[in-house]
Formats: C-alpha cells, sequence, structure tokens
C-alpha cells in the first residue's frame, strides 16, 4: 500500500510529551496517529469523548457574575476554603477544612 505524509502543527511541548509517552508504549508518534486514523474510521467517530467543561455553561457563567457583583458591592459571605480529596477510586472521601 502507498504512503503518504501527513503534516500537523501543535505545540512544541506537547509535542515533546506526546513523542516520549509513545516511545513509552514502544510505538512511533506516526503509528500512534494511525492507530487514531484506523478507529476514527472504524467507529466512524472521533474514539475519545469530546465535550465542554461544564462550569463554563451560561448558566455557571451567569450565577458567577452575579456573585462577583454581590461581592463587590459589600454583599457576600466571607468563609474558609473547604478542600474535598475526591476518591474516584471507590476509596472513601475525606473532607477537610483549612481554618489557617
Amino acid at each position: 500500500m502507498a504512503q503518504g505524509t501527513l503534516s500537523i502543527r501543535m505545540d512544541n511541548t506537547l509535542k515533546e510529551q506526546f513523542h516520549r509517552m509513545c516511545e513509552e508504549f514502544g510505538m512511533s508518534v506516526s503509528t500512534a496517529v494511525t492507530l487514531f486514523a484506523k478507529a476514527t474510521l472504524r467507529e466512524q467517530k472521533i474514539p475519545f469523548e469530546i465535550a465542554l467543561d461544564p462550569f463554563y455553561n451560561e448558566y455557571n457563567q451567569a450565577r458567577l457574575s452575579r456573585a462577583i457583583a454581590n461581592l463587590d458591592a459589600g454583599r457576600g459571605t466571607i468563609h474558609e476554603l473547604i478542600e474535598v480529596d475526591d476518591h474516584r477510586d471507590g476509596g472513601a472521601a475525606a473532607l477537610t477544612m483549612n481554618t489557617a
């Protein structure tokens, strides 16, 4: 089968990270891109989900704008930061509160 060349542009840091990861898998970047193309054609879709971060949806942005306006107007409550360790591996979640 005749082979062609595909040229793409990407950030140099991303390119180097991708190259190193491919090497760790024991394959070239060309092989990885070929696998992506074959999976895309086989599945007739991009073989992974491409989604917007729900944080940036219109409702959340409007709510954040209102909250900022309220804080700027002196209305609001200041509280300590609450950090939650989210264990998605099935382990227990831990709730910690910074009081310092």
